[in-house]
């Protein structure tokens, strides 16, 4: 999905629906349930197949998401939702969700960070990384992303915005070799 797609359908409603979060303080709310709505999505491919898909009417589409959030969200953000689908944009749902993500991020002053990691990891290693995002760029709060990858050996690589930290085996792997051709020259 293209920046323009992001500038025209999906930052309008994430920042309506923060708007909305923000009159009636429900913005904390709102973060943690889009959050289990994205996780949703993440986990049914089915539940994405049917939002997207031309063959299922707007009034299945609204059922479905009344019976799978109905009774777990706020009423204002299931209201939304059948919103979205009245305006035949529920295709956009997944993306809309990250963008109220990203927009609430930057209000409470979190930074997230993707961590690629061989194994998962503990509390205590979540902790210390979020520590060490903390350190270097000054931010109050930390948010994880985590992506298993055995590929990396070891270690874990983390990127926060522009900023990538490779602590990975592999990536230390490939530094000795450009070491080692540089020295061969």
């Amino acid at each position: 999905m293209g920046r323009a797609v992001a500038a025209e359908i999906l930052d309008p409603y994430a920042e309506a629906l923060m708007s909305l979060a923000q009159s009636k303080d429900l913005v904390d709310r709102f973060g943690e349930e889009i959050s289990d709505i994205l996780k949703t999505l993440e986990d049914s491919a089915d539940l994405q197949q049917v939002l997207v898909s031309p063959v299922y009417s707007s009034q299945h589409k609204k059922l479905l998401l009344s019976q799978i959030f109905g009774n777990s969200v706020h009423p204002l953000l299931s209201n939304f939702l059948l919103l979205l689908v009245d305006r035949k944009r529920i295709e956009f749902l997944a993306g809309i969700g990250h963008s109220y993500k990203v927009l609430f991020r930057a209000l409470k002053k979190i930074e997230l960070a993707e961590v690629t990691a061989a194994v998962e990891l503990s509390s205590d290693q979540q902790r210390s990384v979020k520590d060490q995002v903390k350190a270097m760029t000054g931010a109050e709060s930390v948010e994880l992303s985590i992506t298993l990858d055995p590929t990396i050996i070891g270690g874990i690589i983390i990127k926060v915005g522009s900023q990538v930290l490779d602590a990975s085996i592999r990536g230390q792997l490939r530094r000795i070799g450009v070491s080692l051709n540089r020295a061969s020259v």
